[in-house]
């Protein structure tokens, strides 16, 4: 009889973790706070006059090097879910018709429980005790696919060396603003500067509708000094940066949004790329763990899943 699994966190290394594991017979159920995939590779969409635009306003675009992520990568493009976006760089991917399709495709194989926070877990002899709330869910192992931050708490009281290490990296934040215009700005798709770490067209990415859509990411210093701000204030203070920045006339948008990530651009921990404790029956996997690429993130949990199934 296997082992029932249960993994915190239905982002990409969750789900690669999970992808493993039912390939070699398991079929472990996820936990994400979310409504739906995306986590960091996320999509918003929003209703503007009588149409629709989207925004990717986490990860950008993905690149793939190693051979296992490359061979996804290329399952995706052959099924529809990402193709290449040259804007960003020759070797540079999106997800299509937004970046939370590779990560849609994943989970639709999986019982995936969304909107749940885990806060707490207990292991005794035999079982790993979830609780989100007044819930109560069970397993005999347990996998951490979440931010270093949410897993040092997590783990603190009983798995303290994992803890430690994921108290060790430092997450940068990041603002990011979403802004439909009424007309085409006098820019190239993509554009850097200081306060500004990255702005694209989103709406030239492939896949992607018609309308002057933009994401615009704050650097980490303007997103540090600014973290603590509501949405509604940081939105203008940002949008005023990219146009000073960027040389041209400040147009008001038809739509903005802003979304902040507490936890948008990692460290990287010192050692392996994923953690498993056998006794406890706990693996621990992420970015934060591999490097700061969505690939990093994949390839983490692979290794955890190898780990596991040893």
């Amino acid at each position: 009889m296997s082992k029932t699994i249960a993994i915190i966190g239905a982002g990409m290394a969750g789900l690669s973790c999970a992808m493993k594991l039912k390939a070699r017979g398991l079929n472990p159920v996820l936990f994400d706070k979310g409504r739906g995939p995306g986590g960091r590779m996320a999509t918003r969409r929003a209703h503007i006059g009588t149409g629709e635009a989207s925004f990717d306003h986490g990860a950008q675009y993905f690149t793939a090097r190693d051979p296992r992520f490359a061979k996804a990568v290329e399952g995706w493009r052959s099924a529809g879910y990402a193709a290449p976006w040259p804007a960003a760089g020759e070797d540079a991917y999106v997800g299509t018709p937004g970046m939370n399709a590779p990560i849609k495709q994943m989970a639709q194989f999986f019982n995936i429980v969304w909107g749940k926070r885990i806060d707490g877990v207990l292991h005794d002899e035999h079982t790993w005790h979830l609780r989100a709330g007044d819930t109560i869910f069970r397993a005999q192992q347990l996998v951490c696919a979440i931010p270093a931050e949410q897993a040092a708490e997590l783990l603190e009281r009983e798995a303290p060396d994992f803890a430690a290490q994921a108290t060790a990296v430092q997450s940068k934040p990041c603002w990011a603003l979403m802004a439909r215009f009424a007309d085409r700005l006098d820019l190239a798709d993509t554009f850097r500067g200081e306060a500004v770490a990255w702005a694209a067209r989103n709406s030239a990415k492939p896949g992607r509708g018609e309308g002057e859509d933009w994401v615009i990411h704050a650097s980490p210093e303007w997103s540090a000094e600014h973290l603590e701000l509501d949405k509604d204030t940081a939105a203008p203070k940002l949008l005023a940066a990219f146009f000073a920045e960027a040389g041209i006339t400040l147009q008001q948008p038809l739509h903005s949004d802003a979304h902040r990530w507490r936890y948008a651009m990692v460290g990287k921990a010192d050692g392996a790329a994923a953690l498993w404790d056998p006794q406890l029956a706990l693996g621990v996997c992420g970015d934060w763990l591999a490097g700061p690429r969505v690939e990093n993130a994949f390839l983490s949990g692979l290794e955890l899943a190898a780990l596991m199934t040893e």
